[in-house]
């Protein structure tokens, strides 16, 4: 029995993926105009989509539909399949390529509707700081009575975020992610609400941009810097003002004390009288001054700020903020802190 020679592809005839270079020429050559046509399709919708403060809805002309990959393939093989059947003249083989064609047609509708009249809300967008991702909160409404199945939200030319299924007449929230890479204002930008239920064969979307802003606060400076002193009105400032509210210390009686301030206790053990002293807590207060870190540039002396404003919170010690143009006053606890940040985040120098 004769033996057929075996072919030796060499290694190199292949990628260093182990690919073949001809099916991967073949592969680009068949989807490239895929790609190509949902770019002009997406260029074309982007300039038609406004911002929009929400709810938005999402009408029929709004969907856009294109096969995918299993989609061509799925296509390619129909169509052999009814060469086959005309070729053979096989009655069963074009039963078998219509049902198929008619599956396919079905499943077209279903991903269309999938995606009609759902409703998307702008939800709540946390503050940052700069280089972390600011989570941009998109609520997905269904007000019809079928449910949908694996949404998919994401930014343009990435991987969907988020996957989600809206019960019939129900929510679902979903959270975006995006790099906050400076302070000040981060728009989100137009995101895409995607499907391929329930047969995989077509890529349905729609364009959405919501109205939603997230704050950057400065990336906090590294710690160990300390705040310098400068007259006794930055850095650290105490003060004791008098009062009658809290008990200080004891002091010698002098003439005029009044007789009911006479601390008796002390006057029966020493015979010596004193006079109880009233007064207001003493403060410790941080004074923080943009102008007095003139070593630092202007991104540099905010970062700074901001690590002392979160200092200052963690060691429970009431802080004031100087900026160009602004002054907070000393205080401490959440909506100090809020304040002082976002000052920090929306600075502008002049």
């Amino acid at each position: 029995m004769r033996l057929r020679p075996q072919l030796s592809i060499p290694p190199e005839a292949y990628n260093r993926d182990g690919r073949d270079p001809f099916l991967a020429r073949l592969a680009m050559v068949l989807f490239h105009p895929l790609r190509s046509l949902r770019r002009r399709i997406n260029t074309w919708v982007a300039a038609r989509v406004q911002r929009q403060p929400g709810p938005v809805s999402v009408p029929r002309h709004r969907v856009y539909i294109v096969p995918t990959r299993f989609g061509y393939g799925y296509g390619i093989l129909l169509l052999v399949m009814l060469l086959g059947a005309m070729n053979y003249t096989n009655s069963m083989a074009f039963a078998l390529t219509f049902l198929l064609a008619g599956l396919g047609l079905l499943g077209m509708h279903h991903t269309h509707g999938n995606l009609l009249n759902i409703r998307l809300h702008a939800g709540r967008v946390t503050p940052v700081f700069a280089g972390e991702l600011a989570q941009f909160e998109v609520r997905v409404e269904n007000p019809t009575a079928s449910a949908r199945y694996t949404l998919m939200l994401g930014w343009p030319d990435q991987e969907p975020a988020a996957t989600v299924d809206v019960p019939a007449g129900g929510s679902a929230s979903v959270l975006l992610p995006l790099p906050a890479v400076r302070r000040g204002w981060l728009p989100a930008p137009r995101f895409a609400v995607a499907t391929e239920f329930p047969l995989g064969l077509l890529h349905a979307w729609t364009w959405i941009e919501l109205d939603m802003n997230a704050l950057v606060y400065p990336a906090p400076a590294p710690a160990g810097r300390q705040p310098p002193q400068a007259g006794g009105d930055y850095g650290f400032a105490a003060s004791e003002r008098p009062g009658v509210d809290e008990f200080v210390g004891l002091r010698g009686y002098a003439p005029g004390d009044m007789p009911r301030s006479i601390h008796w206790k002390s006057f029966a053990k020493l015979e010596l009288p004193q006079v109880k002293r009233f007064g207001e807590s003493v403060s410790r207060e941080r004074v923080l001054d943009y102008q007095l870190l003139s070593d630092l540039g202007v991104e540099a002396r905010l970062s700074q700020l901001c690590r002392w404003v979160l200092e200052a919170e963690q060691a429970r010690e009431p802080y004031a903020l100087r900026l160009p143009g602004l002054a907070i006053d000393a205080g401490l606890g959440a909506s100090q802190r809020e304040h002082c940040l976002r000052a920090l985040a929306l600075f502008q120098a002049t």
